[in-house]
């Protein structure tokens, strides 16, 4: 028996739409542009305060001095890294690594405890998509506006409406480029020479990447990058649970869906409260229904959550027909008490202990940090030798690394071998959050130590401070 085969073409349907008879099977569907609608409430009122306050840090801190150097820079080019009163070198990499670990952590308790209120809140992403389409809604107007304007052919006052919304959304694109990358470079330098078109290679490169980075995800990729670029959004159910926070729609209470006039009590239609507005879809950032149930693409931003209690008020039903709940509580029509104690359960608790036991460590661990480093390194131009006088001389250098803000002077010794004793000088003076390279000279009286390698101590002390850091090397004697 012959069988016929039929060949399916993968094509991009126009708008979501598959292809006829004859066109075969669409295996791609083409993303429709979202436009997503403003809304006014708590939620829309605390992303905004967060948009505030993260821009006002992003932007803001570059321009802070402390003494006489950037609040907050990195030099990578003199490796050195500047925190408020703290200098951090290469060698402190453990805070970083610190850091991150207690990053990761508040980012797996706050999803266990109301899902992902990182991506819709404070995600670098979210925040800047924010203030793109707000950029947008005052050039081109609201979204039936902009609607309205896409759809016309072009005219001149699209034109114009069209290139100033992209004028303005590539001058802040490129302020925040010049900005991140002012965390690196010494902003204030850094704005001279590009007014003296004198920056380096590699800042006009960051400047331009980073803000082409932000022009192009904040102005047209937009939800795309959280729903298929993001790694967050595809891990997440990972951390969640039946006792998760999240913004959910009350079936039961919403069911049947229908459009009504205002007055009637909706039992008596046999009708939910839900009137089927579609709002909650029109000011979706990702355009998602909430109704459907929880979906990955949902960022957890509670603007649904306004739109849906705007349209509550008018009716004069009762607010929070789509809120933040949980599974458990959803389903056993739990009160807010009895949610809130269900949500402080042993995982949170943990996460919670663990979390303060890692802060309170690395804040102990920078109030008790040296404020110097020392780095040994045997000189290898100059091999063990006897010296006039008989005796035998080791030679190494010493890097002193000091991490404050005050020039400081250290005193080196040296102890571990009978008799050993540092005759070079036995004081160097540093500069402020500057290191030195010292050449130090270790001697012993001949004879008295047999041949062989031998560990020594370096102490380098700080004078008038007490503290002290002691590294071992090692002292050869020759046959």
């Amino acid at each position: 028996m012959s069988r016929k085969i039929i060949p399916i073409v993968a094509v991009a349907s126009e708008a979501g739409e598959s292809g006829g008879p004859g066109e075969g099977v669409g295996l791609y569907e083409a993303s429709k542009k979202i436009y997503p609608r403003s809304v006014h409430g708590m939620f829309a009122r605390w992303r905004w305060a967060v948009v505030f306050l993260t821009q006002l840090v992003f932007y803001g801190l570059p321009w802070v001095q402390w003494g006489e150097r950037q609040m907050v820079l990195f030099d990578l080019a003199a490796r050195r890294f500047y925190v408020f009163g703290l200098v951090l070198y290469p060698q402190d990499l453990i805070y970083l690594s610190g850091l991150l670990v207690i990053s990761a952590l508040s980012l797996f308790l706050f999803t266990a405890v109301a899902g992902r209120l990182w991506c819709g809140y404070a995600c670098p992403q979210t925040v800047y998509t924010e203030i793109f389409m707000w950029v947008e809604h005052r050039i081109e107007g609201n979204r039936t506006a902009r609607m309205r304007l896409d759809a016309e052919p072009m005219s001149l006052e699209k034109l114009v409406k069209k290139w100033f919304k992209h004028i303005v959304w590539i001058g802040i694109a490129m302020w925040t480029g010049f900005t991140f990358v002012g965390y690196f470079t010494p902003i204030r330098e850094l704005g001279m020479a590009f007014l003296q078109t004198q920056m380096g290679s590699w800042e006009v490169f960051w400047v331009f990447f980073y803000g082409f980075a932000t022009y192009g995800n904040a102005g047209f990729m937009r939800e795309q990058v959280c729903k298929y670029m993001c790694p967050y959004a595809r891990f997440q159910s990972a951390m969640f649970d039946r006792d998760t926070l999240i913004v959910t729609y009350d079936p039961q209470r919403g069911g049947p869906r229908a459009p009504r006039r205002k007055g009637p009590d909706p039992r008596t239609l046999a009708l939910g409260d839900c009137i089927d507005c579609g709002l909650c879809v029109q000011v979706c950032p990702t355009g998602i229904d909430i109704r459907q149930g929880l979906q990955y693409e949902c960022i957890g931003c509670g603007l649904c959550v306004d739109a849906c209690d705007t349209v509550m008020q008018k009716m004069a039903y009762p607010p929070r027909l789509i809120r933040y709940d949980t599974q458990n509580g959803m389903e056993g029509r739990w009160t807010r008490p009895q949610l809130l104690r269900r949500v402080l359960r042993a995982r949170v608790l943990a996460y919670t202990a663990i979390l303060a036991v890692l802060v309170s460590g690395l804040l102990a661990s920078l109030v008790a940090r040296t404020p110097f480093k020392v780095d040994v390194v045997r000189d290898r131009a100059s091999l063990a030798r006897i010296i006039e006088g008989g005796r035998l001389e080791n030679v190494y250098r010493l890097q002193i690394m000091n991490a404050t803000e005050q020039q400081r002077r250290y005193a080196i010794s040296a102890r571990g071998l009978d008799g050993v004793a540092v005759a070079s000088e036995p004081a160097v003076t540093v500069d402020a959050a500057q290191s030195r390279w010292v050449a130090v000279r270790l001697q012993l009286p001949y004879g008295v130590t047999p041949s062989g390698s031998h560990t020594v101590y370096f102490d380098v002390r700080e004078e008038g401070g007490g503290a002290q850091v002691s590294e071992k090397a090692v002292f050869l004697v020759p046959r």
